[in-house]
């Protein structure tokens, strides 16, 4: 079973969802923060975390190097966030000299979700740490959740590059522009297999009716596997539309380093949780077989 360390550990949300994983047989917990603290949340909520081992660091960034250092090491092969910001952690994560950057990859945030018209797994991204991504970042997001696609299972995968319109309509909408290329640049083979459209609306990459009402005779057009989103503000609000209106839950985690990173947001759900440690376990099993 891989081994998740988590920075800081005295949150009662995360230490529910570690102690599930563990059970479901899918992470064992690293406990790094205030063992005490740690300790007294865990049986305030019934939770028992005897069997796990922890490491006393209560200072936030001695705590996300320890974890850190435990994924170098070989001690752990995914981390989590508990009580540190996610800036603070991602910092120790890009570290130069002690983190574990990846060599040409950016950081990026992947969601993935059942489809609530027709259950099917999709990804979306980037709704938690690119704000406003030039067209190379986009490039990078894209590849990111390509390839989280490709280990998912999702073979020749369908992007959809998102916008308010599908007319090219520059500069007020650049969106628009930023769609049109990573369109042009998939046809010359830059993704590989992948199927890349844009811009396209929300509701033409989803929906094989609003499609076909509009005439668009595209395999991706329908038929998305991952959305990407302009920007930061556009991708959470689509998260969390999916989440609080839709009622889907979300497994999330940040790509683009050695190693996958959970990142949950207070308001995710405990469900939401638990799936992003399962999706972080797979993604790090299938990165290293």
């Amino acid at each position: 079973m891989p081994k998740v360390a988590i920075a800081r550990s005295a949150e009662g949300f995360v230490l529910r969802a570690g102690v599930e994983a563990y059970e479901r047989g899918v992470a064992e917990p690293i406990l790094i923060g205030d063992v005490d603290e740690t300790r007294r949340i865990a049986d305030e909520r019934g939770l028992d975390i005897s069997r796990f081992q922890t490491i006393h660091i209560t200072d936030d960034e001695q705590a996300v190097t320890e974890a850190v250092r435990l994924f170098r090491d070989g001690e752990a092969q995914l981390i989590m966030k508990g009580l540190v910001s996610t800036a603070t952690l991602l910092k120790a994560v890009l570290n130069k000299k002690t983190g574990v950057p990846h060599p040409s990859r950016i950081l990026s945030h992947v969601g993935v979700f059942e489809s609530p018209l027709d259950g099917r797994l999709m990804l979306m991204t980037d709704p938690g740490v690119n704000i406003t991504p030039s067209l190379q970042r986009k490039v990078d997001i894209l590849k990111n959740a390509l390839d989280v696609a490709r280990k998912l299972g999702i073979q020749s995968p369908r992007a959809a590059i998102l916008a308010a319109t599908e007319k090219i309509n520059y500069p007020a909408m650049p969106a628009t522009l930023d769609g049109d290329i990573l369109t042009k640049m998939a046809r010359q083979g830059e993704f590989g297999d992948a199927r890349v459209l844009g811009p396209l609306s929300l509701d033409i990459a989803v929906s094989r009716e609003a499609a076909a009402t509009k005439r668009f005779d595209d395999p991706v057009a329908g038929n998305a596997d991952i959305l990407l989103t302009p920007n930061i503000e556009a991708g959470n609000i689509l998260y969390k539309s999916l989440t609080t209106l839709s009622g889907c839950t979300m497994a999330a985690v940040v790509v683009g380093s050695q190693v996958p990173v959970v990142v949950p947001s207070r308001g995710d759900s405990d469900a939401s949780k638990f799936h992003s440690i399962a999706l972080a376990s797979l993604l790090a099993h299938r990165s290293s077989v």
